[in-house]
């Protein structure tokens, strides 16, 4: 199948860990099951058929504890979309298409943050089916 968009830049815009102290850090670390990974995507329409995908990845805890870490990447992907007519494709090419692209470095930064923070055990075990998430949300 035939690729219908190119990436013509990609980067990591934004990145965060945060960790307050060091009875936090162990804390955290004996309690790394209560996060949760979260992913959000959103687009920018740029000029001369370009579009900025900003794909965002939290791993935080929701609970109410105040000894807690927080970790965030925002990875924008500047692609091109040669026919931009038909929002469906558009709409499947940046939720689903790219991803499947570029998650996997995405990922990868992600993780690099999070042993570089100190949680060097940490894995991400849940692959994210962006095929699955899309159809769910269209039909």
């Amino acid at each position: 199948m035939e690729k219908n968009y190119e990436i013509v830049l990609e980067f990591v815009k934004d990145i965060s860990s945060e960790t307050k102290n060091a009875e936090t850090f162990i804390f955290v670390k004996e309690n790394l099951k209560r996060y949760n990974l979260n992913i959000d995507i959103n687009s920018l329409a740029l000029k001369n058929q370009l579009i900025e995908v900003n794909t965002k990845l939290t791993f935080d805890d929701k609970s109410e504890n105040e000894n807690k870490s927080f970790f965030f990447i925002n990875y924008a992907t500047i692609i091109k979309i040669n026919n931009m007519d038909d929002r469906k494709v558009v709409e499947k090419i940046i939720l689903c298409d790219l991803q499947n692209e570029i998650y996997p470095r995405v990922e990868k930064a992600f993780l690099d943050v999070l042993k570089v923070s100190g949680f060097k055990e940490l894995e991400i075990e849940t692959k994210i089916n962006f095929e699955k998430l899309y159809k769910e949300k269209f039909n």
